[in-house]
């Protein structure tokens, strides 16, 4: 995995944006490494043309859930919904 994909995770939650990617390590990130996030649209094997009516779609079905952390990957004639999970805070 690239350096550079923790710093991007990470610059999208800071500044609340939900990330759209081609790239399934950044849903690695924020599952695995619970690392924080603001929300990923992952578009697998959709082809250039596809990608953009993906997006809209899925912010417009999912948006809230997005915005509250999901990450939402859409695939040809399919679309998975990872509800975002909560983690207790340290104290």
């Amino acid at each position: 995995m690239a350096a550079g994909h923790d710093e991007i995770l990470a610059r999208a939650s800071l500044e609340g944006r939900i990330l759209i990617t081609l790239d399934k390590d950044f849903g690695e990130l924020a599952v695995v490494r619970e690392q924080a996030h603001a929300g990923i649209i992952q578009l697998v094997i959709l082809s250039a043309s596809q990608q953009a009516t993906a997006c809209v779609m899925a912010l417009n079905r999912y948006g809230a859930e997005l915005q509250a952390g999901a990450i939402v990957t859409v695939e040809p004639g399919r679309i998975r919904i990872r509800p975002a999970t909560s983690h207790p805070e340290s104290s």
